[in-house]
């Protein structure tokens, strides 16, 4: 495939990750109304973890990254469904693999910067809530891209 066409693919990813962090905040808020729960601070950690000249530390710091780390992050990852399409793989098993990937990643990433201990030892309603929304944001993701 020429890097025009692979350019082409993660950008059109891209725009579906833009659609797929859509639905994921949407489907965020309204389990949060529904529970009670609060918003997590977790994309907001991970900026300032990664970040120069931020504290992760620092609410305020993790406060002001927190959305646009949560919107940067869904976005790039629609780059990961465009470059599954470049690997061959399509529709529901891209999804699949793309859910895999986001949801493994982010587990690793969590741990590795210590802001989560490993999955097995999460609260059970926030490993489903985890799992509930990034499945949301793989498939609204995976479905917007195949529609493109």
């Amino acid at each position: 495939m020429a890097s025009n066409e692979m350019l082409g693919n993660m950008g059109r990813g891209m725009i579906a990750g833009v659609v797929g962090t859509v639905a994921m905040t949407v489907s965020e808020r309204l389990e949060m109304a529904m529970s009670g729960r609060e918003a997590s601070k977790v994309p907001g950690q991970v900026g300032a973890h990664l970040l120069p000249d931020h504290d992760p530390n620092s609410p305020s710091d993790v406060e002001r990254l927190n959305s646009p780390v949560h919107w940067a992050h869904g976005i790039s990852m629609g780059a990961l469904r465009g470059a599954l399409d470049v690997a061959g793989l399509r529709g529901p098993k891209a999804s699949a693999v793309h859910f895999a990937l986001l949801w493994g990643g982010d587990a690793v990433l969590y741990r590795a910067l210590g802001i989560a201990d490993v999955p097995w030892r999460w609260e059970i309603d926030e490993l489903a809530s985890d799992i509930l929304h990034k499945g949301v944001y793989a498939a609204v993701t995976g479905t917007v891209y195949d529609a493109l």
